[in-house]
């Protein structure tokens, strides 16, 4: 059970390839929700996907299972598969006791929020360490071994060629440099200012990048407002693309920069050399989990925070919290460039 989140999502990979490796005759079943599994739809080592999708204040609720009759619906039929073993990689109580009510006599999962009565197998939860490392702990408190850790994405053929078309429709050539530039955030507050990015965008342009903007349907309005500022050179594919042609185009960019995002773990799970920028959350704890990844965070006394902006500290004339502000286009582009000729070596 990991639903809810494209990051989450991505970062839930290296633990179902080591349960496959441990468990090849098993099948493997995964909760996921909806809209953040699409990003995995080709994952080899789930044999099903089972889709969890009550009414919540996240982006990608549909709210399928929005009544209470479609909730014991669900569970009725959750519970009809006899699963023998359930893995929590949630840490909420609700998802404690859903596994609980799954009738698997097996139940292994963090022992968060006052759940621990509801599992078999209780994990601590630590903060100190990634996410990541935190899911890989639990198959090891199940006596499961943990052979490796890198992230994946699979994309098809079909998804592949689109990328290549829109890209030589665009004008880019084979064997141009692309930046692939995110620039958006779920939450406004926490992301880099998008003048900031406009800036960058111009000053890679002047190295031999191409920047290609991305960015999902509903960033186009806040992208418009601003494109003007971007250098001529670069390439507006926001809301063009779905997450998996995201993903195909991240397989041939040379560079990506964006915000702390789902985007950012895709891109780490390509491969792709990335830069990422960091405010009020742990890079810590939810940074690009990649060797080829460059974080910039201003490790403040106050960070990282609960993100109630703005009750713990004053906004900029921006909007935007200090941490977020203090990190410059000039840091940034220098980082990208440090990154750029690690990568060539």
């Amino acid at each position: 059970m990991r639903y809810r989140f494209i990051g989450d999502t991505i970062l839930t990979i290296p633990f179902l390839r080591n349960l496959r490796r441990a468990e090849p005759e098993a099948h493997i079943a995964w909760m996921v929700a909806p809209g953040s599994s699409d990003v995995v739809k080709d994952i080899p080592y789930v044999d099903e996907l089972i889709y969890w999708d009550p009414v919540t204040i996240h982006a990608d609720s549909r709210g399928a299972h929005r009544t209470l009759s479609a909730k014991l619906t669900f569970i009725k039929e959750l519970r009809a598969q006899r699963f023998d073993k359930v893995y929590v990689l949630k840490r909420s109580l609700s998802s404690g006791l859903l596994a609980w009510l799954s009738g698997a006599p097996k139940r292994i999962g963090f022992d968060t929020e006052g759940r621990g009565l509801l599992l078999t197998t209780r994990v601590p939860y630590r903060h100190d360490r990634h996410e990541v490392e935190n899911f890989l702990a639990v198959l090891k408190a199940d006596g499961v071994a943990v052979v490796d850790d890198h992230l994946e994405l699979w994309t098809s053929p079909g998804e592949e060629a689109k990328v290549a078309r829109v890209l030589a429709e665009a004008g880019i050539g084979a064997s141009e440099r692309i930046v692939a530039i995110h620039p958006f955030s779920a939450v406004v507050e926490r992301g880099w200012p998008l003048v900031n990015f406009a800036e960058l965008a111009a000053r890679l342009a002047e190295k031999g990048y191409r920047p290609v903007i991305l960015g999902g349907p509903g960033d186009k309005d806040r992208f418009q407002n601003v494109s003007h500022l971007f250098p001529k050179q670069g390439i507006d594919l926001v809301g063009t693309l779905t997450i998996r042609e995201t993903a195909a185009l991240l397989k041939k960019a040379s560079l990506f920069v964006g915000n702390d995002s789902g985007i950012m773990h895709v891109a780490a799970a390509t491969g792709v050399p990335l830069v990422a920028i960091f405010g009020p959350q742990s890079p810590l704890k939810f940074g690009p989990w990649s060797s080829k990844a460059r974080v910039i965070y201003k490790n403040f006394p106050c960070s990282p925070c609960r993100q109630k902006f703005f009750t713990e500290c004053k906004p900029s004339e921006r909007m935007r919290p200090a941490c977020v502000e203090e990190i410059t286009v000039e840091e940034v582009f220098q980082e990208c460039v440090r990154l750029s000729t690690a990568a060539k070596k």
